[in-house]
């Protein structure tokens, strides 16, 4: 059996989401728990909204929060050639074609599945398409050819087996017509080039997980497992965006939220060890594992997280205490003179 292998692939378009942060922390725990590896994947083929500066912050948060991937980071970026070969591959052995309909031609099918208040999915049109029909002046797209008949299986390791009618995925886009690769056939490359055992994700990736599924049965790859977790809500019940507050890593370190109390929140955020709610990082590694993982949503409170917090400063030593308090100051550009320092140290014993 291969060593189990994971990965958290964040794409460094703005500050690292919480719950792409928990996403991270079941990522980390279950491989160190098989004693695996964990591995970063930078997806920053979004050349306009990719940032260096959001990279940074996202591998200084994973730190923050006690967890340390595996090697270096592999940027999707770089690899970009590979993907275009499994495309020209997909093409050759026909489970992909090339589309040439136009900008237009989609809006028209849009608006028609809109009218019939129906989910809109690409007609197809292109799929049998004649030699002699092709236009000369259109670049085409390419898509992949879905299968059309029977219904497929997704054995997942939390929400157990979930079924969909293959028709119900659509033909999707694997290269635009700018020649870049999309995201379902990058991720879907680069998963099997980092040789992942385990893709542990949100529950919105689940109709991406079909798809991704068929490429890698159409090239003969061996699958890894896949399981899907459930997303954060607000308390109203809502899905949690990067819009609401407390939706990133600053808005706890910059409260004075410690790192040990938030990995044991975000730990205890749908999932569930007997009833046991205070967790070492030691113990957080032994007793993770997926069934512990619910099914729903999981609300998050912030008057948790600070009596959790609070928990942490009451039982840490003075001398962690004080090197969170001094992270804390300069996160607000504080300086600590010998005079204030001595203050703080007298006020901790």
């Amino acid at each position: 059996m291969s060593k189990v292998a994971t990965r958290f692939a964040p794409s460094p378009t703005g500050p690292l989401h919480i719950g792409g942060l928990r996403t991270a922390l079941f990522n980390w725990l279950y491989s160190k728990n098989k004693k695996g590896t964990f591995h970063l994947r930078i997806e920053d083929t979004d050349k306009e909204r990719s940032k260096d500066e959001h990279k940074i912050q996202i591998i200084k948060s994973l730190k923050w929060l006690g967890i340390n991937h595996d090697g270096e980071e592999y940027i999707q970026s770089t690899k970009i050639n590979d993907h275009i070969n499994i495309v020209n591959e997909l093409l050759k052995n026909g489970h992909a074609y090339k589309c040439y309909c136009t900008t237009e031609e989609i809006e028209d099918q849009k608006k028609r599945a809109r009218q019939k208040k129906l989910p809109y999915t690409y007609s197809r049109k292109c799929r049998e398409i004649n030699v002699n029909e092709i236009p000369k002046d259109i670049k085409p797209v390419v898509r992949f050819k879905s299968k059309v008949e029977g219904t497929s299986i997704l054995n997942d390791l939390v929400q157990g087996d979930v079924e969909i009618e293959n028709i119900t995925i659509e033909d999707f886009i694997i290269l635009r017509n700018d020649g870049t690769p999309t995201y379902n056939l990058s991720a879907t490359v680069d998963d099997h080039q980092m040789h992942m055992t385990h893709i542990i994700r949100g529950d919105d990736h689940k109709i991406n997980t079909f798809k991704q599924i068929q490429i890698y049965l159409a090239m003969g790859w061996s699958l890894p497992a896949f399981a899907h977790i459930p997303l954060i809500h607000t308390t109203e019940g809502k899905k949690l965006s990067k819009r609401d507050n407390a939706s990133t890593l600053d808005d706890y370190s910059k409260i004075g939220i410690m790192p040990d109390a938030l990995r044991n929140y975000l730990l205890k955020l749908g999932w569930s060890y007997k009833d046991k709610e205070i967790f070492t990082l030691d113990e957080s590694i032994q007793y993770f594992n997926l069934e512990g993982i619910g099914k729903s949503p999981s609300k998050l409170d912030m008057s948790r997280i600070l009596s959790m917090n609070e928990h942490y400063i009451k039982n840490i030593n003075e001398e962690e205490l004080y090197k969170h308090l001094l992270e804390y100051c300069e996160i607000y550009k504080k300086k600590i003179t010998a005079e204030k320092e001595k203050k703080i140290r007298a006020s901790l014993t």
